[in-house]
């Protein structure tokens, strides 16, 4: 068997794969954790003017997008171009957990960052169940009573002070 190579057309199709990337939106990297109430994600964006930033937010799907041009003049001779240029963009679908109305934006140092608060369903609270000897709290957990609570409410409580 014979296997021939041509470098031309090794070199198109390099070339084309080049033009390829360079018409798809490129994503950045982001860092996401939760502090407290709160989920942070910042993410990387360097060179990129905070007005060409668009940040929205559709059905639980969060949308980043950035761009980042050289600024070229006339009778510039380029030596090197590496850094990437163009539209940036990166898509996250935000939990139910999470309150995508009250996102709040900050971009400093080419790092935006966006702060999203722990909806309040989702925060454990108290419920109160009553028994037969008068009213007990106890604490549930999860989200917002969705899960966990079907455990505690079926389990047999005794009021303090009483026997099982």
């Amino acid at each position: 068997m014979l296997i021939r190579f041509d470098p031309f057309r090794e070199l198109d199709r390099i070339a084309q794969m080049a033009t390829e990337a360079a018409q798809t939106p490129r994503s950045f990297p982001l860092d996401a954790y939760r502090r407290g109430d709160e989920f942070i994600l910042q993410f990387d964006l360097p060179g990129v003017d905070a007005s060409t930033i668009d940040l929205t937010v559709e059905r639980n799907v969060l949308t980043v997008k950035g761009e980042r041009r050289f600024a070229r003049q006339q009778g510039d001779e380029i030596v090197a171009a590496e850094r990437p240029q163009g539209v940036f963009t990166r898509q996250l679908f935000l939990g139910d957990t999470l309150d995508g109305e009250r996102i709040s934006a900050d971009y400093h140092d080419g790092v935006l960052t966006l702060t999203i608060p722990i909806s309040e369903r989702a925060k454990p609270r108290k419920v109160e169940i009553s028994t037969q000897g008068g009213s007990q709290t106890i604490q549930a957990h999860g989200n917002g009573g969705q899960h966990g609570d079907g455990d505690a409410a079926q389990q047999p409580k005794t009021a303090q002070g009483s026997t099982a």
